[in-house]
């Protein structure tokens, strides 16, 4: 089966455990105020390539993958927009023998979502905003289908790593923070927390698309706001499922 990807990584090492072959897929139904990939929202911008050219290619690097307990990790974009490509891309590599991990917004349901989620062992479950308001001005939409989505995943059970980006002074209130530790925090199935500091290495692709970067202002979080916002979500959610919380970025109080 055909899909549109934006690019690839052969050794990832920051979207899911262990070494990692990472796909990202073209278009998105976001648009995030701090999106560093402005350039994948078109969803038919990219290049067309076959899920079988992808995981064989992968499976040149399987012992990297399998010594390390990596895998295959589809993110993008949205890569729910073609969840019948990544359901293929997934079958062929679980037939390798790879694990498999879904980067996402949680923002498209269908029965193909649905039967993708039988082939996936961990998603990568983008928190963009808790506020619906909040939320619909730094994305364009609204939150309640994210919900939805981690509800299902919280309902099979399926392993799932809660990200958020901390921007200051838009994604970093206390009141925000302690809501989304409150969502999560009941959730078995939510393993690892992390907050992902705001860059702005992307904002010159804002500018060749001559699209307007409403956040050249904003500067990255110190070290002390991140360990502030861990500890604000470390109230309900535990220091064991927040490795950034150990990095030196906050302690249990």
């Amino acid at each position: 089966m055909q899909g549109r990807i934006h690019s690839l990584e052969t050794m990832g090492l920051v979207d899911g455990p262990g070494i990692r072959y990472v796909v990202f897929l073209q278009g998105c139904l976001f648009r995030c105020r701090f999106c560093h990939n402005p350039d994948t929202w078109d969803r038919d911008g990219g290049r067309l390539v076959d899920s079988e050219e992808l995981a064989t290619e992968a499976s040149t690097y399987l012992p990297y993958y399998q010594a390390s307990g990596g895998g295959i990790t589809v993110s993008g974009g949205e890569p729910l927009l073609q969840a019948g490509f990544v359901l293929d891309l997934f079958k062929r590599a679980k037939a390798l023998g790879l694990s498999t991990a879904l980067d996402t917004t949680g923002s498209v349901w269908n029965p193909l979502v649905e039967e993708l989620l039988g082939f996936t062992d961990l998603v990568l479950l983008d928190l963009k905003e808790m506020d619906a308001q909040k939320h619909r001005a730094l994305t364009g939409c609204h939150n309640s289908a994210v919900f939805r989505f981690a509800r299902e995943l919280e309902a099979r059970g399926i392993e799932t790593w809660a990200r958020h980006v901390l921007v200051p002074g838009v994604t970093d209130s206390t009141e925000g923070l302690l809501d989304m530790g409150r969502f999560v925090a009941p959730m078995p199935n939510v393993t690892r927390v992390e907050l992902l500091p705001f860059h702005k290495m992307g904002e010159f692709k804002w500018e060749a698309l001559a699209r307007e970067y409403t956040l050249s202002a904003a500067q990255p979080p110190s070290e002390e706001a991140m360990g502030e916002a861990y500890a604000i979500i470390g109230r309900f959610v535990g220091a064991e499922r927040m490795p950034g919380w150990n990095d030196g970025l906050g302690s249990v109080a």
